[in-house]
């Protein structure tokens, strides 16, 4: 009888490691301008191109170049999920702002979240996944030379 309880105790166990994990997915909405404010925002966005979100009023535009969408992870193990999003959206415009410069614009305009290729417009909240390891941003945007104000 000890036999067959450890036999049966064993294919459970076995059966249950099989079954795909729940990873935890938790959607979050954060503030554009926080994340644009964060302590390393100001070390590694020079300023030399500007960012506007859908429905953000921005200067004219003078030539519209390409479209692009950034999309970064970051490790989120054992950081708040804000801390860990509001790195991978400052990933995401370091990406946008490196990428510009290489084409000549001074400007991404019309930006919206793109996660998972779902665009979600808003002038002051971008989406950011998070899990128990990783957290991801993704954003789409134009690439513009604006006329200077």
């Amino acid at each position: 009888m000890k036999k067959i309880t450890t036999i049966a105790i064993s294919i459970a166990l076995l059966v249950a490691s099989a079954l795909p994990a729940q990873a935890r997915d938790t959607q979050l909405m954060l503030s554009i301008d926080e994340g644009m404010q964060t302590p390393t925002a100001d070390t590694k966005l020079d300023g030399s191109v500007k960012f506007y979100f859908a429905g953000q009023k921005h200067p004219m535009v003078l030539k519209k170049m390409s479209s692009d969408v950034s999309n970064r992870k970051t490790n989120a193990f054992g950081k708040a999920d804000n801390v860990a999003c509001n790195w991978a959206f400052l990933s995401t415009l370091i990406a946008f702002q490196e990428k510009a410069k290489e084409l000549g614009a001074n400007a991404v305009i019309n930006m919206v979240s793109y996660y998972n290729q779902h665009e979600m417009a808003s002038d002051s909240q971008f989406e950011c996944h998070a899990g128990a390891i990783m957290a991801g941003v993704a954003i789409k945007g134009d690439y513009a030379k604006v006329a200077d104000k």
